[in-house]
């Protein structure tokens, strides 16, 4: 092995502390003083736990050369967040309207106030908020709709760039007149198409977006706002450039039925037919899936996007998460933004823990209770910061969410303290697998310290 001192040179920084991650779904780590090194790219260079023989020259070293930060006592490292599913321009109205079914809420709220946004100046100031509270959430990799306005999607682009969040940032597109709005749709469909093209070129020319921090997003909003050659051709462009694509799929009966009624198929089985399904494909909501449907996820390995909090408001039913988890589909987080009003993924994993209770333990008072529910639907806490992290990377296709060597280091430092929110630690009794319920459970904005994307700390 090299030395030591031969190793530092080509580091940026270091950082030891206790740490967790979830390499395997449905286990975790837990490891007492881990050693990361992070190289100059921002990448995971080498880890090393306190056994390793060249651990304690590697922090003598490290400390020498003013590159080692250690974590205190209640501080904890662990991999960036990944929201899988966030709408940027739906940032001012999280928290209204969600009394509302699906549609009424798009057609009263949604679709007015991301019109608003092909006013450029209207929509920076927003954007700066919405990605720095992110942020500040401990969300290192977010996947946004924007609106159709090419111009200030491109700016959405620009703001995740200048502020260092890894993002996949997707102008929207939507052409029904039988379901959009006059006043906000897309009436030519060759503009639409020359448009997006432009904007995915765009967004790969950024000045400073050389290591590809900032992807751009294919984006059909759903299969009831895309005419069929909206789609086609929207395919097209994913299958030609390889690119990430994002959609809503099988979100609500009136979704489900649609697609059913005007094509005869499935949502999944559209996307696929039209080529917008890849292995960076991102799936939210899926909640009324057969099982050709998951068949098809499975075999292009797209992923879902698992939004509990808004499925309560909009879906009309719950995912089956236990199932899809134990059948092999790839499965990440959403906060859904303003779907659901929270932006924090600790608030999703915790939610979709509650969700799958809900569908094992059942509702209706009136049924006994061995019939009242969907027998061993439940996940686990474990299982919902895996999808929160690892298993949102997955889904992206990303090196991110496990703190290993080859990865990025997309990471947050969490404290528990007395004086900070409500996350409470006692070490007397409290085992790590009880510490890391807690972070899920309990874990606020105020509890995260800092935050890292690709070696850089953005809080």
């Amino acid at each position: 092995m090299n030395s030591p001192i031969y190793i530092t040179n080509h580091i940026q920084f270091a950082i030891v502390g206790d740490t967790f991650h979830t390499p395997i779904k449905g286990e975790f780590e837990f490891i007492r003083d881990y050693l990361i090194l992070v190289n100059l790219d921002g990448d995971i260079d080498a880890t090393f736990t306190p056994e390793h023989p060249s651990y304690q020259a590697l922090l003598t070293a490290l400390a020498e050369q003013g590159k080692l930060q250690t974590l205190r006592q209640g501080q904890y490292l662990m991999p960036g967040l990944v929201d899988l599913h966030c709408h940027a321009p739906q940032w001012p109205q999280a928290g209204k309207g969600l009394d509302l079914p699906l549609y009424d809420w798009l057609q009263n709220y949604t679709f007015p106030l991301e019109n608003r946004y092909q006013d450029v100046e209207f929509a920076q100031a927003i954007y700066q908020d919405v990605t720095k509270t992110l942020l500040a959430n401990g969300t290192t990799s977010a996947v946004y709709f924007a609106s159709i306005h090419r111009e200030s999607t491109e700016l959405l682009a620009q703001t995740c760039l200048d502020l260092g969040q890894r993002a996949f940032v997707g102008k929207i597109n939507m052409d029904n007149v039988e379901q959009c709005p006059d006043f906000y749709r897309e009436n030519d469909i060759a503009q639409a198409f020359a448009e997006t093209e432009a904007f995915v070129s765009n967004v790969f020319a950024l000045q400073g977006n050389d290591s590809g921090l900032v992807s751009p997003v294919i984006t059909p909003r759903f299969v009831p706002s895309c005419t069929p050659e909206m789609l086609n051709k929207l395919g097209s462009l994913v299958q030609k450039y390889d690119l990430h694509m994002q959609t809503h799929c099988s979100e609500s009966d009136w979704a489900r039925d649609y697609a059913l009624q005007h094509y005869g198929k499935s949502d999944v089985q559209i996307y696929a037919d039209a080529g917008l399904l890849n292995n960076k494909s991102v799936l939210a909501h899926s909640i009324f899936l057969t099982e050709h449907d998951v068949e098809l996820i499975k075999q292009f390995n797209a992923g879902i996007a698992h939004c509990p909090l808004s499925n309560m408001f909009f879906a009309n039913g719950a995912m089956q998460t236990r199932e899809l988890l134990d059948s092999g589909v790839q499965i990440g987080l959403g906060s859904d933004i303003a779907g659901a009003p929270s932006p924090s993924i600790f608030r999703a994993a915790f939610d979709a823990v509650a969700h799958s209770r809900v569908r094992e333990e059942g509702v209706d008072v009136t049924v006994a209770s061995g019939e009242r529910g969907t027998a061993n639907a439940r996940i686990s806490f474990i299982e919902a910061f895996w999808m929160a992290t690892a298993g949102g990377a997955q889904v992206l296709d990303a090196k991110t969410g496990v703190l290993s060597a080859k990865h990025h280091f997309d990471a947050l430092v969490l404290e528990a303290s007395p004086l900070i929110g409500n996350l409470r630690i006692w070490p007397e009794f409290d085992t790590p697998r009880d510490i890391l319920e807690k972070m899920v459970c309990l874990a606020q904005k105020e509890n995260i310290q800092q935050v890292w994307v690709q070696g850089k700390q953005v809080i």
